[in-house]
């Protein structure tokens, strides 16, 4: 019969308690970190290709702006606004 791990214990050690039943303390249910966690870890506090990273953020920003940009000068009013200021400055 498996005796559980917060299962009393009787008997025992003789002693001045020898009457009394003892429990087992649990056991830790803290576990050393296995080496796949401790690679994760390692990975997760790596920060090589970090500034690749946020170049490409800063590009994608920038590519989004420009999309933004074109939408906006290809509009009848901002072309026309546009067309009237080289006009302007380009007649004496």
């Amino acid at each position: 019969m498996e005796e559980d791990s917060a299962a009393p214990v009787r008997g025992g050690t003789a002693g001045p308690d020898a009457t009394q039943d003892t429990v087992r303390p649990a056991r830790s249910l803290r576990r050393r970190p296995t080496a796949e966690v401790d690679g994760l870890r390692g990975l997760l506090r790596d920060d090589r290709g970090s500034a690749t990273a946020e170049y490409a953020v800063v590009i994608l920003a920038a590519v989004a702006f420009a999309g933004v940009l074109v939408a906006v000068m290809r509009s009848g009013e901002v072309q026309a606004i546009l067309t009237e200021l080289v006009r302007n400055a380009l007649t004496p």
